[in-house]
Formats: structure tokens, C-alpha cells, sequence
């Protein structure tokens, strides 16, 4: 309890000390790379963290805006290409267009002659499939969004550690400022640290999930189009 007690005289201390140190010298300002070097080992980790954050969302990013792209003559070419018989052209369209929703319409346009279940079920299997690709590198930005806040928690630990242990080093009951100061960077620092690459990870995460629940969204209506198109033909015909 001593130890507790002088720690946080020292620290009540502090706004005085500054206040006083201002009247006499110039405000010293620190950089940020400045402030990253304080927080230790820690910020390592934590700026891979954030590397790897950032390639993630601009990766995914880059992809799921290739996958929401439409053509919104795609589904009348393949429904007059269906009425004409002209199952190639129907085929050689899907693989051109390359989209998500054109690999559901070409798996189901190679189930053509099949019962409507069967075309169905190998709809659905691509589209799950094609959503697992869009998915990649989500469950490592969601990670790192929990992640990071408790890194910086690890480092606010040490850190602390780091202040107490200083203090218990003082024999003579004499704790200046510099004996606690790297401790308390080491607290502050990482916890800040880890806060900020957490939170802009979260919010990155979310929007990713947004944008690919859009494209899921439009993956169902293709679907859905298609199998009313599997009935028009034989009644067109008639």
C-alpha cells in the first residue's frame, strides 16, 4: 500500500510539475514516431496489425467492387439465347462476363434437361462458393479489431509493471518523474495504440460485410431470374 500510495502522490503531482516546467523553458512537443518509439516492443505487433488491416480492406475492397459490377443486358442475352436453343452462346456468355452471378447462371445453364431440384442445388452450391472467395481475409480483419484493443492492454500491464517496479528499486523513498516516465509511456502509449488500430479495423470489417451483404443480395434476385426463366421458354413457344 506504500508503494500504491506514493505512486499516486507522484502522480497527482504531475499537472503541477508541467505547469511549472512551461513557466520557465519553452512547450516541448513530442512526434508521433516519437510517441510510437515510448510504447515499446508492442507497437510492433500492433503496426503489423495495422498493415495488414489496411491491405486486407483495400484488397477486398478492390474485389467485391469487380463482383458488384452488372451488365444489365446479361440476363436478356442469356433468356434470348435459352428461347433460340442456343445453349453455347449461353455458356460462352456467362464465361465471358466473369461475375459471380454469371458462374450461378452458367453451372445452372449446364443443369439444363435436368429435374428443376438438381439445377437448384448446383445454383446454390456456386453461389455459396463464390461467396467464401468474397469472404477471404475477413475472419483476420474481425481478429485483428479484437485483437488490437487487448494488445494495448498487454502493453498499459506491462507498462505499469515497468512504473511499479521502479519505484520499488528506491531505496532512499525518493521517485522522481524520469524513474516512472517509461512505465507510464508504456501504458499510454500502446493502449492508445492498440485502440486506434482496433476501431479503424472494426469500422473496415463492417463496411466489408456491408458491401458483400449487397452482393449477396444481388446473387438471390439472379437466382431467382433464372429459375422464372426456365419456365418462359415452353410457354413462349406455344
Amino acid at each position: 500500500m506504500n508503494l500504491l500510495s506514493v505512486f499516486l502522490q507522484v502522480v497527482a503531482e504531475v499537472p503541477d510539475t508541467l505547469a511549472n516546467a512551461g513557466s520557465v523553458t519553452q512547450e516541448q512537443q513530442i512526434s508521433l514516431l516519437d510517441m510510437a518509439l515510448k510504447g515499446g516492443w508492442l507497437m510492433i505487433p500492433l503496426a503489423l496489425m495495422l498493415l495488414i488491416a489496411i491491405y486486407i480492406f483495400i484488397e477486398r475492397l478492390v474485389v467485391l467492387k469487380k463482383a458488384s459490377k452488372e451488365d444489365s443486358s446479361f440476363m436478356n442475352r442469356v433468356k434470348d439465347y435459352i428461347y433460340d436453343g442456343k445453349i453455347d452462346s449461353a455458356l460462352n456468355l456467362c464465361r465471358d462476363t466473369n461475375t459471380p452471378s454469371a458462374r450461378m447462371i452458367e453451372k445452372g445453364i449446364s443443369r439444363l434437361g435436368r429435374p428443376m431440384s438438381d439445377v437448384l442445388v448446383a445454383i446454390e452450391n456456386v453461389g455459396n462458393i463464390e461467396i467464401a472467395k468474397l469472404e477471404k481475409g475477413f475472419t483476420i480483419m474481425a481478429t485483428i479489431a479484437g485483437g488490437a484493443p487487448m494488445v494495448g492492454f498487454l502493453g498499459t500491464v506491462i507498462g505499469m509493471v515497468e512504473a511499479f517496479f521502479n519505484m520499488a528499486s528506491k531505496g532512499d523513498n525518493t521517485i522522481n518523474l524520469s524513474d516512472l516516465s517509461g512505465g507510464i509511456y508504456t501504458a499510454m502509449v500502446t493502449t492508445v495504440a492498440g485502440l486506434v488500430v482496433g476501431v479503424c479495423a472494426y469500422f473496415a470489417y463492417n463496411y466489408l460485410v456491408a458491401r458483400l451483404d449487397q452482393i449477396m443480395r444481388k446473387l438471390e434476385t439472379k437466382n431467382m431470374e433464372f429459375l422464372d426463366l426456365l419456365n418462359e421458354p415452353a410457354a413462349g413457344k406455344k
